[in-house]
């Protein structure tokens, strides 16, 4: 019974963490915002510029010592690895949850969302399995006793890990896990479909006695149903307050507006064309590569002139900022502004590129892997 439960904390543990580094590898950018995050409620913004670097490494050591504790090698080493993670991550998940602070941990990126609580029950299981594996952590027993052949074993998982993190930094998340992914529809994903169920909220009511000084909150189901109305000794202080008693369906795309510099809706005309379209994503003007802004603009350019393929690019940055880049660039795209979330949520670059027609994500790159004009035309436009 004891071997079966050992093995049972072994097994689920080291595949756990593999899993869960694997998962956020597959998009370190999604996990850096999520760690940005974490240092804005710690007062630690100053790193915000190492965030993806940050998330890369955590999920390289994720990876590294779930499968060094299935190999069973470095078994010292790795117990105290897994506890010092196990524990980081417990007191972050708590944080998160307790205060409110972090709606979503990130703890398997965008692929299984997690609530704060769901986070921390996770985390409390998993820092029970491994304080009972470090207990007993002279059951592990390595697949070699060969000292070479350990170090090569761990130098082929760290060098596997690190490059696949450095993969999808530089070319886009093997898998996407965003509404925003290849094949999704734009439109589609900003509706509520027809009877499909909303929010349910109560009002609540702050409420206080005038004699005693009691004070309470309740509904307003029980506020008119009690007829607490009717009692003058009893007063609502305050404004009233919502509280969603009952989830409904969840819109996948409800934060995207697009304007011009004047503040003017384009969302519809832009993303419902019926034709084909570039959308290039540039969130941040200050921070994106300008030879990869170079290379789309003359793209754009001969897509307009020989196909009159419309380009558009959208950014987060101010009007005046935009207005600046667009002159010193000699910009031939139309730029319109949008909240930086959404953008950031479109394609994991900086800049990034999307071909839409008819509202549907035809394809989308990283500006490290975009096509050529001649690709371009040979996949897409001359069809």
């Amino acid at each position: 019974m004891k071997k079966a439960l050992f093995n049972f904390s072994k097994w689920f543990v080291g595949i756990l963490f593999i899993f869960s580094g694997l998962i956020k590898a597959n998009d370190p950018i999604g996990f850096g915002y999520k760690l940005q995050e974490y240092f804005a409620v710690f007062h630690m913004s100053f790193l915000d510029g190492w965030a993806t670097g940050i998330a890369i490494l955590l999920c390289v050591l994720e990876i590294v010592f779930g499968a060094l504790l299935l190999l069973g090698i470095f078994r010292n080493f790795v117990v105290k690895g897994l506890l010092a993670t196990i524990i980081f991550f417990t007191f972050l998940t708590f944080v998160s949850a307790a205060f409110k602070v972090v709606t979503s941990c990130g703890c398997f990126g965008d692929a299984i969302p997690l609530t704060p609580w769901q986070s921390f029950s996770k985390d409390l299981v998993l820092l029970l399995l491994i304080v009972y594996l470090y207990l007993k952590k002279d059951w592990i027993k390595p697949v070699t006793e060969k000292p070479g052949v350990q170090s090569a074993l761990f130098a082929a998982v760290f060098t596997a890990s690190l490059m696949f993190g450095t993969f999808t930094y530089n070319y886009l998340p093997i898998i996407d896990f965003l509404p925003y992914k290849v094949g999704s529809n734009i439109p589609e994903n900003m509706k509520i479909p027809e009877g499909a169920p909303v929010d349910e909220y109560l009002i609540m009511y702050d409420l206080k006695n005038k004699k005693t000084g009691e004070t309470k909150t309740m509904s307003d189901k029980e506020y008119m149903g009690k007829e607490v109305w009717k009692d003058d000794n009893w007063e609502v202080t305050g404004s009233p307050s919502r509280k969603l008693i009952k989830k409904g369906y969840d819109v996948k795309i409800k934060d995207l507006l697009i304007t011009d510099a004047s503040g003017t809706d384009y969302t519809k005309e832009i993303v419902e064309n019926p034709y084909y379209s570039l959308v290039v994503v540039a969130y941040n003007l200050n921070e994106t590569s300008e030879n990869a802004i170079a290379n789309i603009n003359a793209l754009a350019l001969n897509a307009a002139e020989q196909f009159n393929i419309r380009t558009v690019l959208l950014t987060s940055s101010s009007a005046r900022d935009a207005e600046k880049f667009s002159k010193r660039m000699k910009l031939f795209m139309e730029v319109f502004y949008a909240d930086g979330v959404p953008l950031k949520s479109m394609v994991r670059a900086n800049p990034g590129v999307l071909l839409l027609k008819n509202g549907t994500i035809v394809n989308k790159w990283h500006y490290h892997s975009l096509p050529s004009f001649d690709q371009f035309t040979e996949k897409y436009f001359s069809k």
